[in-house]
């Protein structure tokens, strides 16, 4: 998605300058980040994951102690602890280069994590050059090596695309109503399901085929084996919730969310996957956002780690 990512930032900001520096890594030189920032929080731009503001470039990162005052020289005070996250364009993690910045920074009684501190240190190794990052968690999109999120593969998912929906909830912080009620559209064989049901939700999950066995057990889950349109127009209960995976075209997608709206309370939540596809997944999106909202306010659009040829899509029924 880079070519897609520099399309975005340059129909936002103008013709700035945008190097290539690996494979889906690029330097943008002009807006601040935090510019950056809002453009992607509000949905202007799609196709990026993560940003920091770059230190340097490197061919082998400095010793240990110019690393730390490199480092801690841009922050606004001295931090308690500072997250550290390193990735590369090869096979491996990046491990080693998180290990040497982790060295660096205890030695200055630093604390070094993998996440969830207020300043965020990027390190990414490109066949050419190693990059060092420095930016505020807020400004970052993302608590991941490059928003490179990995999740744990446990026996109890019943799908891959569970992924996708996790995914979202951390990403941009979703908080679902304690005991609410959700609707899964497409839901087979129910990997956003039971997702759902981790969070508190009671879950009519919506599909004529199949929901795995381990979900059939559940109580707090009622499969309606029929289709999106025929279940809404049976339909008298009020959601809180309402999320669709399905696999079909934008536009497509997003009208059955304009039917499911009339289902959701005032203020709900609505999670869909827009299926980017085609020569042009960019302006499909964007057309199946200016259908969404006709009943929505978009609170978040972007292709997440977990997504392949799709935006996830975050909006709340207009009030």
């Amino acid at each position: 998605s880079y070519d897609w990512a520099v399309r975005e930032i340059r129909g936002v900001f103008g013709k700035v300058p945008i190097q290539r520096v690996g494979a889906d890594i690029g330097r943008v030189t002009g807006p601040a980040v935090q510019e950056l920032a809002e453009a992607c929080d509000s949905g202007r731009i799609m196709f990026v994951r993560h940003l920091t503001n770059e230190l340097g470039s490197f061919d082998e990162l400095p010793p240990g102690y110019e690393l730390a005052e490199l480092i801690l020289g841009e922050l606004p005070e001295y931090p308690k602890a500072i997250a550290v996250q390193a990735w590369t364009d090869r096979a491996g993690t990046g491990g080693s280069y998180f290990h040497r910045i982790e060295e660096a920074l205890t030695e200055r009684g630093v604390g070094v994590t993998r996440s969830g501190q207020k300043w965020v240190v990027s390190c990414f190794e490109s066949p050419r050059t190693i990059l060092l990052g420095v930016n505020r968690l807020a400004d970052s999109l993302s608590d991941w090596p490059g928003g490179r999120m990995r999740l744990a593969r446990g026996e109890e998912r019943v799908s891959r695309s569970e992924f996708k929906l996790e995914e979202a909830i951390a990403t941009f912080g979703l908080e679902l109503p304690a005991g609410g009620k959700a609707v899964d559209l497409g839901a087979s064989p129910g990997g956003w399901t039971r997702i759902l049901r981790e969070h508190g939700q009671e879950v009519w999950s919506v599909d004529p085929g199949y929901l795995d066995v381990r979900l059939q057990r559940d109580r707090g889950i009622h499969h309606a084996e029929t289709t999106a349109g025929r279940f809404f127009a049976e339909n008298r209960i009020r959601f809180d919730v309402v999320v669709n995976d399905m696999r079909m075209d934008q536009i497509l997608s997003a009208r059955m969310m304009i039917d499911a709206a009339a289902h959701l309370r005032r203020g709900g939540l609505a999670v869909v996957t827009l299926k980017g596809g085609g020569k042009n997944p960019l302006d499909g999106a964007r057309r199946g956002l200016d259908v969404l909202r006709a009943e929505y306010d978009v609170l978040h659009a972007r292709q997440l780690h977990h997504n392949r040829n799709e935006i996830t899509v975050v909006a709340e029924r207009l009030r």
